[in-house]
């Protein structure tokens, strides 16, 4: 039985848009590929590296489903992973499937754009640790194209951080900050042993390092998408913060479009 204490959505609710999606198919294709990759899969063995591996837990949510994988992507940003094995009693090809659902206070503040990325990017790494595979690319200190150009475009807002605001940003990302001589430091665990450092100030701008022990299970291009996704996040906290002032349009697309619908704002692409 689903618990009704708790609200969840999926990912056609928070892009809000009126018809099916892309990030509800980009779902479903992730589903029809995956799904089939845990059909035989030891419960403990899984639990294990959910656990030592992601810091997620294995649950059952109550959708008639066989098992869920919970992982927070941020405090109040939770995601759901529900497994169902059917066989082939339904006669129609589909053996297995994920469904996908979302909870907590802010988690309609995150698009579908990256919760399904994220989502994609989670399986992958279980997929290999279950198959003790390595990631391909693991080149962590040498920047891709798109992480210069996302370090350029996102590096303004953060102008905007005030003193004031250490404490309730660290607990917004479920990080630690640290005010330098001339900007910002901070740091997130974005799985167990696994960090992202961002470095600002008004001279040298934003950048970006990774570390950590366990850094080598997760492939240096899917820990750049991760470290988008940690900027964006504050992006978030810096817009609601600053609602009285002309920000950046950057600021406004981070949110997913139901949020944007509830506060009238005009909803811009990416």
């Amino acid at each position: 039985m689903v618990n009704s204490k708790i609200k969840y959505w999926t990912v056609g609710q928070i892009d809000a848009t009126g018809i099916r999606g892309p990030h509800e198919k980009e779902l479903e294709d992730i589903s029809k590929s995956k799904s089939i990759v845990f059909k035989n899969v030891d419960l403990n063995i899984l639990k294990n590296i959910i656990e030592e591996n992601l810091g997620g837990k294995i649950e059952n949510i109550g959708f008639n489903e066989d098992w869920t994988i919970t992982l927070e992507m941020f405090p109040e940003v939770n995601i759901h992973m529900a497994y169902s094995y059917f066989g082939d009693e339904f006669g129609d090809g589909i053996e297995a499937e994920f469904k996908f659902y979302f909870s907590g206070n802010r988690v309609i503040w995150v698009p579908g754009e990256d919760s399904a990325t994220y989502i994609d990017i989670v399986i992958d790494m279980i997929e290999r640790l279950l198959k003790n595979e390595e990631p391909f690319e693991k080149d962590y200190t040498q920047k891709t194209e798109l992480m210069e150009k996302v370090l350029n475009q996102r590096n303004i807002p953060f102008k905007y951080l005030k003193e004031e605001d250490k404490n309730d940003l660290a607990k917004f990302i479920g990080g630690t900050i640290w005010k330098t001589f001339d900007g910002w430091r901070i740091k997130r665990e974005i799985f167990p042993e696994i960090f992202i450092e961002l470095f600002w100030s008004a001279q040298r701008g934003l950048d970006i390092a990774f570390l950590g022990d366990k850094l080598r299970i997760i492939s240096s291009y899917h820990a750049e998408f991760i470290g988008i996704f940690l900027i964006n996040h504050i992006l978030r906290y810096i817009t609601i913060k600053n609602e009285d002032k002309d920000l950046p349009d950057i600021c406004y697309i981070m949110f997913s479009r139901l949020f944007t619908k509830d506060k009238n704002w005009n909803h811009r692409r990416r």
